[in-house]
C-alpha cells in the first residue's frame, strides 16, 4: 500500500526525496561467494517493495572488497524481477571498459527495464584493479574524459564514434537504438575537485561517498552546481550522497555496531585503495588531490580518522538518523541518499533488520521532504 501511494505521488508529479540501495557484495570470511550472492540478491529484490527508488550496485573486480564485475548483468536479472525501481550501474569505471560496450550495455538495459536506467560513471581508484586490466593508473583521467564524451554522444544518438589518443572508434550505429534521452539520468562519482569539475562540464550529476564532514563536501557540491549551470544552461540534478547505514531501535546497540563494522570497513577502504601508499604521487596529475590526501592520512592518528568517518555516515535509531538527514538537507539542499547495509563483516540478519527498520521508520518521513 505504501509503495502504491508513492507511485501515485510520482505520477502526479509531486516532488519526493529519492532513496537508493547500494549493494557492495563484499566477501566475508567463512561465507562462500554462493551464499553471499544469494543474500545480497534477496536484499536487492526486497528493495522495491520497501519503497526504494534506485538500486545502485558498484563495479569492482578480483577482491573481497566488492564482487560485482559486471553490474549491468546483475541489473538485467533485477530488471526481470521488478517493475518500478530505477536501475543504476554505480558506476561504469570507464578506464576499464570499452566506450562502445558501455554504450551498448546501458541502452540494452534500458530496453530490458522499460526505461528505468540511471547511468553512473566513475574513474577508478584502486591501482591493483588497473594493473589487472593492464591499464596505466596514470592514464585514468584522460581515459575517462575521452571515453565519457564518446559514450554520452552514443547514448543520445545511437551512433558511437571517436578519434582520441586512447579510443579510435569507427562510426557505428548500436542496436537496439536508444528510445529516450539519457540527458537527465547520468551521474559521475566526484570525490576529487577535478572530478567534480568534469561532472559539471559534461552535464553529469554529482555523487559523493560519505568520507568526511559534509560541510567540506558542500564546497565541491556548490562548485559542481555552478559549473553545471554555466555549461548546460539549467540546474544540476540533486547530488547523490552515499552512506554506510546502521539503523536499530536501540541507539546504544546502533553505536556499537557502527563502531565495529564502519571501523572495519574503513580499514577495508584503506587496504583496497592502498591509501597510505605512494601510488597516487607516482601517478602524477591524474591523482594529485589523492596524493595530498595520503599525506594527511599519514600525519593523522588512525583513531581520529575512523571517528571522523563513522560520524559522517548514517547510524543510530530512526530519530537520530532523521536528525542527521535533516542537518544534511539544511546544508546541501535537495539530495538523493543512497545507503549500504552489508559491509565490514556485518552479519546478514543484522544488515536485513537495519534495512527494514530504515525503510519502515525513516523513509516514509524523508519522502515527504
Amino acid at each position: 500500500m505504501w509503495l502504491a501511494r508513492q507511485m501515485m505521488k510520482r505520477n502526479l508529479g509531486e516532488k519526493t526525496m529519492q532513496v537508493g540501495l547500494q549493494p557492495l557484495f563484499q566477501g566475508r570470511p567463512g561465507t562462500s561467494d554462493v551464499e553471499i550472492y544469494k543474500q545480497e540478491i534477496d536484499l536487492a529484490l526486497e528493495a522495491e517493495a520497501m519503497g526504494f527508488d534506485l538500486l545502485m550496485p558498484v563495479e569492482h573486480h578480483f577482491f573481497d572488497y566488492a564482487m560485482i564485475p559486471d553490474n549491468t548483468v546483475l541489473l538485467s536479472y533485477i530488471a526481470a524481477r521488478t517493475r518500478t525501481i530505477k536501475l543504476m550501474p554505480c558506476a561504469f569505471i570507464l578506464p576499464w571498459n570499452d566506450p562502445l560496450r558501455v554504450t551498448e550495455k546501458a541502452i540494452l538495459l534500458d530496453h530490458l527495464s522499460e526505461g528505468r536506467v540511471v547511468v553512473g560513471f566513475g574513474r577508478g581508484l584502486a591501482k591493483r584493479e588497473f594493473d589487472a586490466f593492464r591499464v596505466k593508473f596514470s592514464e585514468s583521467r584522460e581515459r575517462f574524459d575521452q571515453a565519457a564524451g564518446i559514450i554520452l554522444r552514443g547514448l543520445e544518438t545511437g551512433i558511437v564514434e571517436g578519434d582520441t589518443p586512447h579510443y579510435q572508434q569507427p562510426r557505428i550505429e548500436v542496436r537496439p537504438r536508444p528510445f529516450k534521452t539519457f540527458r537527465d539520468r547520468t551521474y559521475m562519482v566526484g570525490m576529487s575537485p577535478q572530478s567534480v569539475d568534469t561532472a559539471g562540464r559534461l552535464g553529469l550529476g554529482c555523487m559523493k561517498f560519505a568520507q568526511g564532514p559534509w560541510v567540506e563536501a558542500k564546497v565541491d557540491i556548490d562548485r559542481h552546481r555552478t559549473i553545471f549551470k554555466q555549461s548546460q544552461g539549467f540546474d544540476a540534478p540533486p547530488p547523490i550522497t552515499a552512506d554506510c547505514l546502521v539503523c536499530d531501535t536501540s541507539l546504544r546497540r546502533a553505536e556499537t555496531m557502527a563502531r565495529e563494522h564502519m571501523s572495519r570497513y574503513w580499514a577495508q577502504l584503506m587496504d583496497h585503495y592502498e591509501l597510505l601508499s605512494d601510488n597516487f604521487a607516482q601517478a602524477g596529475a591524474a591523482y594529485a588531490s589523492y596524493a595530498e590526501m595520503t599525506q594527511y592520512l599519514r600525519s593523522t592518528k588512525q583513531e581520529a580518522l575512523v571517528d571522523s568517518y563513522r560520524e559522517c555516515n548514517l547510524w543510530g535509531d530512526p530519530e537520530r538518523i532523521l536528525d542527521k538527514l535533516r542537518e544534511r538537507r539544511e546544508l546541501l539542499g535537495d539530495f538523493v541518499v543512497a545507503v549500504s547495509v552489508s559491509y565490514g563483516g556485518m552479519p546478514y540478519e543484522d544488515a536485513r533488520r537495519s534495512l527494514r527498520l530504515f525503510a519502515d521508520r525513516v523513509m516514509p518521513e524523508i519522502k515527504t521532504w
